[in-house]
């Protein structure tokens, strides 16, 4: 079995060669064969085990195990302990996705720290087609049919070519120990109850049940492969980019067949569940919205808009000091402070136009009317101000509407303040009354 993961990673994972590898051991059979091949075909490894602290004893026991092991091959050895019953209950999620969710966020914060660059986990054949039946029987796509990726980012599964009998074979062979998981054996868990009545109910009707589900797999994947090109094209003809939002152009989403099938493949990965409502947002009217937990889909006009939920930080005010030259958050923003020549000074000539200079990303302003700290802020209820070039005042909410502006939009915009009053509504007007005018005597130049 050494010999075939050396000529599997020889010609599929060659990547692997000369780099840090970080194993994830539970201290069970097949993370110990992983460990134990690795370490004999001489890669730089790590060990990093999780305590999930769900069996007492006995996960104090698979810690200390792991330990020693590390201590016997001199190779640096991570553990940590998580109160993992408790972060499920606080995220409203299971004990089993909870202890995914902590150990893949610690082993990203290993790698980082320590320079390491692969993750290795010990899944093996059995455990693919176990989560082909637990995806199939709560619904899923292509993607949940085709199994656990071998290769998902610096995540790598160099064990899925072997079956859990044969992994047993060669641990029994070497003379390695492991930790036995008592809670493997219980039904309480869904993978458990798969692994122990469902699989051998399938071998019995296909004793080359295995081998027929690789076939089967690679068929799957081939059809996946299919998917993605074509969902590769359908971006070019229906996406753009505008600002932080992604456009999805409603005219050619509805040319397609069945355009719910095309709206999950475009948009599965923002975590969308319900689809049938993202579905429905191709006939529905302008402001129309469907949530994820990250995101949101808009309605507006022509287009579906997707744009991240917005962090609630930024509904907080920023103030910006005197003599400040430039800001980065929330917005970048440039200021240019400038003197008027003495004779430049009340009449209109070129020195007089070059330094005046207003466009919706540039403005300039009569620095002695206004008064510091100024502040950037969201829009407020009642907001008002006095657009240049209108004679008298406008609510900011009115203006966005005559705008045409999507919500979105209105959500992204910034307003830059003097006290209580509006100076500029950044990237779209600037406020009458803080113009530079034939007066004026220092100008302050800011762009967007």
């Amino acid at each position: 079995m050494k010999a075939a993961i050396r000529d599997h990673i020889d010609q599929n994972l060659s990547f692997l060669k000369d780099k840090k590898v970080l194993i994830a051991i539970s201290g069970g059979i097949d993370s110990c064969v992983l460990t134990h091949v690795f370490y004999k075909l001489k890669y730089d490894i790590s060990l990093a085990h999780c305590n999930f602290m769900l069996r007492g004893k006995e996960s104090n026991k698979d810690e200390i195990f792991v330990r020693e092991l590390g201590e016997k091959l001199q190779v640096p050895t991570y553990t940590i302990r998580f109160d993992t019953e408790v972060f499920a209950t606080k995220n409203g999620i299971s004990t089993q996705m909870a202890a995914r969710d902590l150990r893949y966020d610690w082993f990203r914060q290993l790698t980082e720290k320590n320079n390491i660059d692969y993750i290795l986990t010990a899944h093996q054949k059995d455990d693919v087609i176990e989560t082909f039946l637990i995806n199939l029987t709560r619904g899923t796509g292509l993607d949940g049919l085709t199994g656990i990726p071998e290769i998902n980012g610096n995540i790598v599964r160099p064990l899925l070519l072997f079956t859990r009998n044969e992994i047993l074979i060669f641990a029994t062979k070497h003379k390695l120990q492991w930790r036995e998981d008592s809670s493997n054996s219980s039904i309480k868990y869904v993978r458990n109850k798969v692994r122990h009545k469902v699989v051998p109910f399938l071998k019995e009707l296909n004793p080359n049940l295995l081998e027929t589900f690789s076939h089967t797999l690679e068929n799957l994947k081939g059809s996946q492969q299919i998917v993605k090109d074509c969902i590769r094209n359908l971006k070019e003809k229906t996406i753009s980019i505008q600002g932080n939002a992604i456009h999805l152009d409603i005219e050619q989403l509805k040319k397609l067949n069945n355009p719910k099938v095309y709206l999950y493949e475009l948009l599965k990965e923002y975590e969308f569940t319900e689809w049938e409502d993202v579905a429905d947002l191709l006939a529905a009217q302008s402001g129309k919205q469907v949530f994820s937990k990250t995101h949101r889909l808009l309605k507006d006009r022509a287009f579906l808009i997707l744009s991240e939920l917005e962090d609630p930080k930024e509904n907080d005010s920023f103030e910006i000091f005197e003599n400040t030259s430039k800001i980065a958050a929330p917005i970048q923003l440039t200021f240019e402070k400038t003197a008027i020549p003495f004779d430049t000074k009340n009449h209109s000539n070129k020195v007089f136009d070059e330094l005046f200079s207003n466009d919706t990303n540039t403005i300039s302003i009569d620095y002695d009317k206004v008064h510091f700290p100024l502040t950037i802020r969201k829009k407020q209820k009642g907001d008002v101000f006095y657009p240049i070039g209108l004679n008298g005042k406008k609510k900011v909410s009115k203006f966005f509407k005559d705008e045409k502006l999507s919500l979105i939009e209105k959500e992204n915009i910034w307003l830059m303040c003097s006290q209580k009053d509006i100076v500029w509504v950044i990237g779209k007007r600037l406020d009458e009354r803080f113009k530079v005018t034939q007066t004026t005597s220092t100008i302050l130049k800011i762009r967007s």
